[in-house]
């Protein structure tokens, strides 16, 4: 009996101290809340950055593997036979990044000095602007550039 008189004691002062430390701690998580909106708000605008870099990294890789295979494609038309104009009409055809007049066309040698059995050369460039508002007025513009070579029949 002695034993359950003293976990009767142990529970009658325990409730009150358990009562007085969820008071503590409910002020301490009132008065968090506002250290937590503070946090967040320092570190929303480095996290949206970084997303924003993702997406310009991912637009800049898009951009190199469209042109790759545009210049691929291309430049069969220049194995063929086409002239020049065919091939850079094609080109501004087939490349759908944005805007056509910034995709510069270069193609060597030129369509009066190709001979069957010599190789053609087509290489595009196109400027990959940023989508990241900060990046976009510190560092210029990257042109992404691809080429191929192929024989002309």
């Amino acid at each position: 009996m002695k034993r359950m008189k003293e976990d009767g004691e142990r529970s009658g002062t325990g409730g009150r101290q358990r009562g007085r430390t969820a008071l503590r701690r409910h002020r301490l998580l009132r008065e968090e809340h506002g250290q937590s909106l503070t946090e967040l708000a320092l570190m929303l605008p480095l996290l949206l950055l970084l997303v924003c870099g993702v997406v310009d990294f991912g637009r800049v890789l898009y951009a190199y593997l469209h042109l790759n295979l545009a210049a691929q494609e291309t430049v069969r038309l220049g194995g063929l036979g086409r002239s020049d104009a065919e091939i850079t009409a094609f080109a501004r055809s087939y490349v759908h990044l944005g805007g056509a007049e910034s995709l510069v066309v270069t193609i060597a040698p030129l369509q009066a000095q190709r001979r069957s059995g010599e190789y053609i050369k087509v290489t595009l460039s196109y400027p990959v602007g940023y989508i990241t508002p900060l990046v976009g007025g510190l560092l210029p513009a990257p042109v992404v550039a691809a080429d191929s070579t192929i024989r002309v029949e």
